[in-house]
């Protein structure tokens, strides 16, 4: 594994063929450029540490100041952006002690909700999530965005189906901010099919009213891809940042 290397000092525009934003898009202006960026964001094409200007991110995606500050400060509430006084703004570096500390709430959060839905007498959310990852492996999907997607609905299931509105509403804000790391575990095809016997297990337990084992695994599971995701988004900055 090479090591990590520290964020650039300078900016890294964005590419010259960004298509422009346009008002027959769906959604704002704001929405569109926010989107636009918090999509560079995550492919790291604007990469941790980078600093840029209003001036620059306006001309890149053709939009005016004041869509892209609306988008730029929605960035910066979400922690993806930061602000730099009379310099401009900055791809918030990645914190890897933050994203321990959000696993570890996701964690509690999670095994809380798998305990409730083991001893629940009421558990309709179950089967839908069982037809899917309890598919036989001539039909599974292989797309690993898509199935990352799955991924993130399942675990999101799984505590809406607890019932605390509250807990799901922290969960939701958690998932958002670990999503710029944690779409990346779904780049390996080993993981894609760990991710189904792990979830598979995961719901066995829950079925037949494991509490204990249903969080044990469901620890596991989410400890062993916090490991991967740290060690393939190191690997991905580094690879980033030599081609830069």
């Amino acid at each position: 594994m090479p090591p990590p290397a520290k964020p650039l000092p300078e900016a890294r525009t964005m590419p010259a063929e960004v298509t422009p934003l346009t008002s027959a898009e769906p959604g704002t202006l704001a929405d569109q450029a926010y989107a636009r960026l918090k999509q560079m964001i995550f492919d790291f094409t604007l990469m941790p540490g980078n600093r840029c200007s209003e001036s620059e991110l306006a001309q890149s995606l053709s939009v005016s100041r004041t869509p892209l500050r609306q988008a730029l400060q929605r960035l910066e509430r979400e922690g993806f952006l930061q602000v730099l006084p009379k310099i401009g703004w900055q791809v918030a570096p990645l914190d890897f002690d933050v994203f321990d500390e959000l696993y570890d709430l996701r964690i509690l959060i999670e095994c809380h909700a798998a305990q409730h839905l083991a001893q629940a007498e009421a558990r309709p959310a179950l089967q839908p999530l069982a037809d899917l990852w309890l598919a036989p492996e001539d039909q599974r999907l292989s797309d690993g965005a898509e199935v990352g997607r799955l991924d993130e609905a399942f675990h999101s299931q799984l505590v809406q189906a607890s019932g605390n509105r509250e807990m799901a509403r922290v969960h939701r804000e958690i998932t958002e901010r670990i999503r710029i790391i944690r779409r990346l575990d779904f780049t390996k095809p080993a993981r894609v099919a760990a991710t189904y016997a792990e979830h598979a297990r995961i719901l066995r337990a829950i079925t037949r009213r494991r509490g204990d084992e249903a969080q044990r695994l469901l620890r596991a599971h989410i400890e062993q891809s916090k490991l991967e995701v740290r060690h393939i988004t190191l690997d991905t900055l580094y690879r980033a940042r030599r081609q830069a």
